[in-house]
């Protein structure tokens, strides 16, 4: 087996970059072309593990896919059952919104994941489906799934915890029109990561159907009726520029194209974040620039944004003061324990780092180039990756090749910037 590792040394970043496109909107307009009637043509998509993990399961199911470099073509409006289990690889999002995509074939159909996925809960969706008439069978609630459909799902009234994922709300509205009766969600807790349920009711709303949200977003309603099929654009994903905008604020000047500042998507929040330490931003158009300063402590409730945990806690170790972040607790059940992980990574490169559950305090000051392991995961690598820019001394990360699950021109991008980066392929 081939590892390949990122050998960084401290540079000095300047140049323009497209943002990728949004690696959430992706997954979502693949499963409603899936699900409409018709030809549906996606502008724009992201190309990368996941969303490729979502494509083949909406393949295996029926519909008819056809893939360019610029246009994915989703061809849906039935859903049997593959012969075969649907490997839904490392994503989260695809085995989670797949999993009600499936309890509308006829027949069983089983999900399996690669081995981070085996501690990803998934019960509170299965006890959804099965309270509407959904026959499914795991192992205490987490992958692999086996879901038997009868070709429809019964709707009605069901109830979700909010605080352990926002996937669950939106894999039950997603087929919410294609249900029985109407469907209600009464969410028993306080709903975290609110702007991916809304950018799924959005995504709906490209397909002709519309989902409601109650004001203190605990009731989630959605009509029964019929997607039809569409021409969409995926927008820059504000996850991948976080890191191009943060490599501009630690080591010169970047400049991110393709973003929309208004979007719906929870890591605009990084504009703010890092305009609260002190970074130097301009927005222009559908750009962002972000230049180098002296960074400020901050303190920061990663609920709504949790993907953006990595890179600020990054750039924290080179900030001036004391920096709190909070709201951390589901980020133990990412592709990694994302906290220990950065956690590690950090206090390897000599910052001083202090976790507590769903909270860590990191005092800023000079880190120092070191080794480091991602433990696979991707948000980690990119983090590191970009912090090693302002680091004394080279770094080396190991198993780089894991960006590819998200964002796989991480490195090359980097490199276009002037970020003196080696790949290096270790047998």
């Amino acid at each position: 087996m081939v590892d390949v590792k990122a050998q960084i040394s401290p540079s000095q970043v300047e140049g323009r970059v497209e943002a990728p496109s949004s690696k959430s909107m992706t997954h979502r307009m693949v499963i409603l072309g899936a699900l409409a009637e018709g030809r549906t043509s996606i502008r724009r998509p992201l190309a990368c593990d996941d969303t490729l993990a979502t494509l083949n399961a909406v393949s295996m199911l029926g519909a008819k896919t056809k893939t360019g470099e610029d246009e994915w073509i989703v061809e849906g409006g039935s859903t049997t059952a593959p012969d075969e289990a649907i490997y839904c690889g490392e994503s989260g999002t695809t085995i989670r919104l797949m999993t009600t995509v499936c309890a509308l074939a006829d027949g069983c159909v089983t999900l399996t994941a690669a081995p981070s996925l085996s501690r990803r809960p998934m019960r509170p969706l299965l006890d959804a489906l099965s309270s509407m008439g959904v026959d499914i069978h795991s192992e205490a609630g987490y992958p692999p799934i086996t879901v038997c459909g009868k070709g429809e799902i019964g709707g009605g009234e069901t109830t979700l915890p909010g605080h352990v994922s926002s996937q669950f709300v939106s894999a039950l509205l997603l087929v919410a029109p294609m249900m029985r009766s109407p469907l209600t969600i009464r969410v028993t807790t306080p709903l975290q990561s609110w702007p991916y349920v809304k950018m799924t009711t959005d995504a709906m709303e490209s397909f002709g159907m519309k989902a409601s949200a109650s004001p203190g977003r605990d009731v989630f309603t959605a009509p029964t009726g019929r997607y039809r099929a569409s021409k969409v654009n995926v927008e820059g994903d504000w996850s991948s520029a976080s890191y191009l905008l943060a490599a501009g604020a630690v080591g010169g000047e970047v400049t991110v194209g393709n973003l929309d500042a208004g979007s719906s998507q929870a890591d605009t929040a990084m504009l703010d974040i890092l305009s609260r330490m002190g970074a130097e931003l301009t927005v222009k158009g559908d750009e962002v620039t972000c230049s180098r300063s002296q960074l400020k402590a901050v303190t920061v409730d990663f609920s709504d944004c949790p993907d953006l945990f990595p890179i600020v806690s990054a750039l924290c170790s080179v900030a001036e003061g004391t920096s709190m972040l909070t709201g951390l607790e589901r980020l133990r059940l990412k592709e990694s324990d994302r906290v220990a992980a950065m956690a590690e990574g950090l206090t390897r490169m000599g910052a001083e780092v202090a976790e507590d559950g769903g909270a860590v305090r990191i005092i800023g000051g000079t880190v120092m180039g070191a080794e480091l392991n991602p433990y696979d995961d991707h948000r980690i690598a990119m983090s590191l990756g970009v912090l090693a820019l302002a680091a004394e001394g080279d770094t080396t990360i190991f198993d780089a090749g894991c960006v590819t699950k998200s964002y796989p021109g991480f490195w090359g991008h980097l490199e276009g910037l002037g970020v003196n980066v080696r790949m290096i392929e270790d047998e």
